[in-house]
């Protein structure tokens, strides 16, 4: 998995560890203490700025972040937040797919996933499979003979079936 930065924009491509940042520039100000930036930064192995940025909350190179956490002496495992496993749902997928194409810009996966998002809401609401097209009861079953209402199970069965294809052969003009 590839680490990634807490900045708020969804993952591409799928679950990543977050990083979190916020707990790192934290650290780093409460081990500087009452030492100047430089010194701290110079200390650390780390540019100025760089150990600035971190104070504020923005995530470092892999080598200005390894460094801090050397300083700190903490694991730089400690700053990663594990992943909850969740299934993914198909829409997700579909986008996570498009999201990691490389033929893709930013703005083409983003503009090409609203749409996919939003053809799912609309035709996930009028799914037809959610309530059957045509339904063929034997009320009369409990007063029959034995034997009879299976036979007429059979021949309501292929009414059922033909009264379907009718409807879908209908509903398709």
């Amino acid at each position: 998995m590839t680490p990634a930065v807490d900045d708020g924009r969804e993952p591409r491509g799928g679950d990543v560890e977050r990083l979190d940042v916020s707990q790192l520039g934290r650290l780093v100000r409460e081990r500087r203490g009452a030492q100047s930036l430089r010194q701290a930064a110079a200390d650390a192995g780390v540019s100025f700025s760089t150990m600035s940025r971190v104070e504020g909350g923005a995530q470092p190179d892999l080598a200005s972040f390894t460094a801090l956490c050397a300083w700190l002496g903490m694991p730089p495992s400690r700053f990663f937040s594990p992943v909850t496993e969740r299934p993914q749902q198909p829409l997700e997928q579909a986008i996570a797919h498009i999201s990691a194409d490389p033929a893709l810009t930013t703005e083409a996966s983003a503009a090409i996933s609203s749409v996919l998002k939003e053809m799912y809401a609309t035709l996930a609401k009028a799914n037809p499979l959610a309530k059957p097209v045509v339904a063929c009861h034997l009320r009369a079953a409990s007063v029959m003979r034995p034997g009879v209402p299976q036979r007429l199970g059979s021949l309501l069965d292929d009414m059922n079936a033909a009264l379907v294809a009718r409807v879908a052969k209908e509903g398709a003009r």
